[in-house]
Formats: structure tokens, sequence, C-alpha cells
């Protein structure tokens, strides 16, 4: 009996260890189309931080991101600005929340681009003239 629940909890673990490996790859992926290196995502408090450059918000979020209940504000925020980051809407931004096992992986592995970081007007206005060759589809104007 006690070696059968053994080798149940082991492969449980060996799940969990799977599911964990392919979300870290996710996010190596997420990283590296944003620009970053891949390894930046294993470091715990460097990788937020990397998170919030990415989405170009301060450092200083990562604070707020302690506070309790706050941070489910701050947390959510900060998806949404992922999502839109790679020009996804707020519809996979309740995916990122909701499903985040499954969205991470959709933004990482699938074809999302980089659009610059949402969160900073500028630096993503900037981001996005200089790919898309001047033409601004939101004023319908050129740049």
């Amino acid at each position: 009996m006690e070696a059968g629940l053994a080798s149940v909890f082991i492969l449980i673990m060996l799940f969990a260890l799977g599911i964990v490996v392919f979300m870290v790859a996710a996010m190596w992926k997420v990283f590296q189309k944003a620009g970053f290196e891949g390894w930046e995502c294993i470091i715990p408090i460097y990788n937020g931080i990397c998170l919030l450059r990415i989405v170009g918000k301060p450092w200083y979020w990562l604070l707020l991101m302690c506070i309790p209940i706050v941070n489910w504000v701050f947390v959510i925020w900060m998806y949404n600005m992922l999502s839109k980051s790679f020009g996804k809407d707020e519809g996979f931004t309740v995916g990122l929340v909701l499903l985040g096992f499954i969205f991470l992986p959709i933004l990482g592995f699938g074809d999302a681009q980089y659009q610059g970081p949402y969160g900073d007007r500028e630096e993503y206005r900037k981001y996005r003239e200089a790919r898309s060759g001047g033409f601004d589809f939101e004023q319908n104007n050129l740049a």
C-alpha cells in the first residue's frame, strides 16, 4: 500500500515539474521576443524588474505588488500592459489572469510580436514608428 502511494506521489511531482519547466520555457520565449535574454526570467526578483521594463513601468511597481490586496490591482494591470505590448486585447488579459498556464505559452510560443513597452506611451509610440515604417494607424496619418 505504501509503495503504491509513493509511486502516485512521484508521478504527481513529475507532472508538476513538467508544468513548471514548460512555463519557464514559455516565459523564456516571452523575454526573448521582448529583446531580453531568456535566462533573465529565472532569477526571482530580477525577472519582475525585467517584466516591468517590458511593459514600460518603473521598478518600484515591484514594491507595490508586495502590498496585500493592492497587489492584485497592479498584477492585473501589468498583465494588461503585457498583453497590449504584444498586440493583444483585454480578452487576452483575462486569459492571462485566469488561465495563465494556457495563455502565457500562447504568448511565448505563438506568433505574437513585441510592439514596445505599452505602459510608457512615448517609448511605445517610438518603438511602433520605428517598426512600422512611419505610418501611425491609430491616428490614420503619416508620422
